[in-house]
Parts: C-alpha cells; sequence; structure tokens
C-alpha cells in the first residue's frame, strides 16, 4: 500500500502551485485582452489621421480647381485653346492622383467633390464655346471669371462641407 505520508508534500505543493497557476493564467489572459484592445485604438486612431488627411488633400484640390487660381497658371502667351488642353489635363491629373482619398471621405463630399470638377471643366468649355473667335487669352480669363462669380460659388460650399466633416472627426 501506499504510504500517505510520503505524498504529502506533493499534495501541499499541488494545492499551493493551482491557484498560483489559475491566477497567472488570468493575469496572461487579461494582459493579451489589453494589448488587443490597445492595437484596435491605435488602428481607429490612424485611420482617424487618415481620413484628416484625405480632408485636408481634398480641400488643397478643391482650392486649385478655384478659377482665380487656375488663371494665374501657365504662359501668358499661350493660344486659348491650348490654356484651356493645360487646364483640362491639370485638374485631371491632379484628381486621378487624389482619387484615392474617396475611401476617407464621405459618399456625398465625394459626389460634391467630383461634381464641383466637372463644373469647373463644363464652365471653361462652356465660356471658350461662348467666346468670340478673335477673343485673347485675357478676355478668357476675363469671362470664366465673371461667369463663375455670376453662377454661385459651389467649390467654397464643397469646401466648407468638408470642414464640417473633418470637424466630426475631432
Amino acid at each position: 500500500m501506499m504510504d500517505f505520508e510520503n505524498l504529502m508534500p506533493y499534495a501541499f505543493a499541488l494545492i499551493i502551485a493551482l491557484p498560483i497557476i489559475v491566477l497567472l493564467r488570468q493575469f496572461v489572459y487579461n494582459y493579451i485582452r489589453l494589448k488587443n484592445k490597445e492595437l484596435k485604438l491605435l488602428a481607429v486612431k490612424s485611420n482617424g489621421d487618415l481620413k484628416l488627411q484625405a480632408y485636408e488633400r481634398m480641400t488643397l484640390f478643391l482650392d486649385r480647381i478655384k478659377p482665380s487660381n487656375l488663371v494665374v497658371k501657365f504662359d501668358k502667351n499661350l493660344e486659348v485653346h491650348e490654356f484651356i488642353f493645360l487646364l483640362e489635363k491639370s485638374i485631371s491629373e491632379e484628381f486621378e492622383y487624389n482619387s484615392s482619398q474617396q475611401l476617407y471621405i464621405s459618399k456625398n463630399s465625394w459626389e460634391n467633390i467630383v461634381a464641383s470638377k466637372n463644373n469647373i471643366l463644363q464652365l471653361m468649355r462652356k465660356t471658350y464655346e461662348n467666346l468670340n473667335t478673335n477673343a485673347s487669352l485675357q478676355d478668357f480669363k476675363t469671362v470664366f471669371l465673371m461667369n463663375f462669380v455670376s453662377g454661385g460659388d459651389y467649390i467654397s460650399d464643397t469646401i466648407e462641407e468638408l470642414r464640417r466633416e473633418a470637424l466630426l472627426l475631432n
């Protein structure tokens, strides 16, 4: 038969070790759970930074396509059709460069940005079509600015909407 007195130290060690093992296991699981929450919080913060950068980039894009900023671009000795071609190309390239920002911007704001870009391009074409064939580049720029001012500042409205959404992120 077994001698219970010889097993007594093992039983005592087991009685002491079990609560320590349970507490250590609980500590490790809690530590892992807290680290996972910390990682998720960092991911959310990083995503918020990306969203804010997207709003900044699209605001800059909208500011660059304001007619007051467009008319000072390029050489003053260009023909009107050359100037329009270069403006359209410049706007399209910058828009394509920033198109990935739609992932971080609300659908409504993105649609307003696209509409603003398209309205500017359409305004340029319409202004060109309505001009006299002998009109100079300066004439085009003047009429283009006047047409934009008389039509309402939809670019500033879109920028203001982006500003409101960006403030909600913070």
